[in-house]
């Protein structure tokens, strides 16, 4: 099952220091040089079908990308390649933007 996480729930995570949570960011290399979340993992959208390997079944996933629209299909994806510590960060790093950090330049 695929939990919706806010972006405050993500900053407690990783504020948090959780060992086992991997931020995957799947958004293009262009959007990331514009704004990018410190230590996430870049994986564009259009990538994950050949990189999803790389990512361990046991760490819990947060999927990010701009709005959360595709972080959420890459979530329904990953849940049908045998991931079940999925969690989708609903509006994004938009969100993370306008709630968390207010200084992160946006697009």
């Amino acid at each position: 099952m695929i939990r919706q996480m806010s972006v405050q729930e993500l900053k407690e995570k990783l504020d948090k220091g959780e060992k086992n949570l991997v931020v995957i960011d799947v958004r293009e290399p262009w959007e990331l040089g514009i704004c990018s979340l410190p230590g996430a993992v870049s994986i564009p959208m259009r990538a994950v079908p050949a990189r999803y390997p790389e990512l361990s079944k046991d760490a819990e996933l947060a999927v990010l990308c701009h709005h959360g629209m595709r972080s959420q299909q890459v979530a329904l994806y990953l849940e049908r390649m045998g991931f079940s510590k999925l969690n989708n960060v609903t509006g994004g790093i938009a969100a993370w933007a306008r709630d968390i950090d207010p200084k992160m330049p946006t697009y």
